[in-house]
């Protein structure tokens, strides 16, 4: 995809939704990282209806630390891989009541460190709460980065680094918003609803070098 193109398309994302945002549901920066840890191999819907619950009764790092391991299984047993998120998410409250005075670090570094974070959960939480350009390359975006020719690449990695490079400055802030909602509205991966995109005329797709990266 041209520069050009990349600006129109990013021109006509910040016209239609200005402001987004993520879908789960959160009132604070650890009830935030608390989802984005629940949310891996699970629906942004699934998430929701098990944190309203969670979140009421234990929504800040110290109780939910005081609730621990087998305290939280009841609360996630209907998303997937409940129990590793469990152990996960109490190691985390934990240490961030231990050591963090109850603050959700703003370092990446400090923010992979901690149990069931890595790079995409640190950069949702360093993009949506502290207002960094970081993109979390899910696989919606991985797979609307390769089918529209924006950023081609074999893995995740490569797929973020051509996207901070080729995404305009203007528009950085909130590209993992908008690429993330239209792949999950959009460019779906087994039927693109290609006659309601608003990027069509500058998408490369159909190209079967998409289909042949993402064998």
């Amino acid at each position: 995809m041209s520069p050009s193109h990349i600006e129109e398309m990013f021109r006509r994302f910040a016209e239609a939704n200005p402001n987004p945002t993520t879908e789960l549901e959160y009132a604070t920066p650890f009830q935030l990282l608390a989802a984005v840890i629940l949310s891996a191999q699970a629906t942004d819907k699934g998430v929701n209806l098990a944190t309203r619950r969670l979140f009421l009764d234990a929504g800040s790092p110290a109780a939910m630390a005081a609730l621990g391991e087998e305290g939280l299984l009841d609360y996630l047993k209907t998303i997937g891989l409940f129990r590793t998120k469990a152990k996960n998410l109490a190691a985390t409250a934990r240490i961030i009541t231990e050591r963090h005075g109850g603050q959700v670090p703003q370092s990446r570094e400090e923010l992979e460190a901690l149990p069931g974070v890595g790079r995409k959960t640190a950069n949702v939480v360093l993009n949506t709460i502290f207002g960094q350009p970081t993109i979390a390359v899910d696989t919606h975006i991985f797979r609307l980065a390769n089918r529209t020719g924006l950023a081609p690449g074999r893995n995740v990695a490569q797929v973020e680094e051509l996207l901070l490079k080729v995404i305009p400055k203007d528009y950085r802030q909130h590209a993992h918003h908008w690429l993330i909602l239209h792949g999950r509205y959009v460019c779906k991966a087994r039927k693109p609803e290609c006659g309601n995109c608003l990027i069509q005329d500058l998408c490369a797709y159909p190209d079967s070098s998409y289909r042949v990266t993402l064998r």
